[in-house]
């Protein structure tokens, strides 16, 4: 078993165990995700990232792994394996962000010109 693998099966154990799985569909799970995804923000919000992540690295850490967590039940939920989805879409990322465009860049492929 990898670590990906052992790590999904601890998160779905302390679900079922609290018996969780009947609130955990696809869009309470996306719900969830976003509120979590807002709660991290909430450390960077009016500050320098610098200073932010100083002054809350601790808060980061832990509402990360909230965002990591919900990302992980919403994939399983809806029966997506993240290896396979991750390297698809990085694969579709190297097609529209080609290095000789996007190096060093941080224009949206949209605005490449040819």
């Amino acid at each position: 078993m990898d670590r990906l693998e052992e790590i999904e099966k601890q998160i779905e154990q302390f679900r079922n165990d609290r018996d969780w799985a009947q609130y955990h569909n696809p869009k309470d799970l996306a719900i969830s995700l976003s509120i979590e995804v807002a709660e991290l923000l909430e450390n960077f919000q009016w500050k320098i990232s610098e200073d932010a992540v100083q002054k809350n690295k601790e808060d980061i850490k832990r509402e990360l792994a909230d965002v990591l967590i919900y990302s992980i039940m919403l994939s399983n939920e809806m029966d997506l394996d993240l290896e396979t989805i991750i390297k698809e879409k990085l694969k579709e990322n190297e097609e529209k962000y080609p290095i000789d465009k996007s190096k060093g860049s941080n224009s949206k492929y949209t605005e490449f010109t040819n």
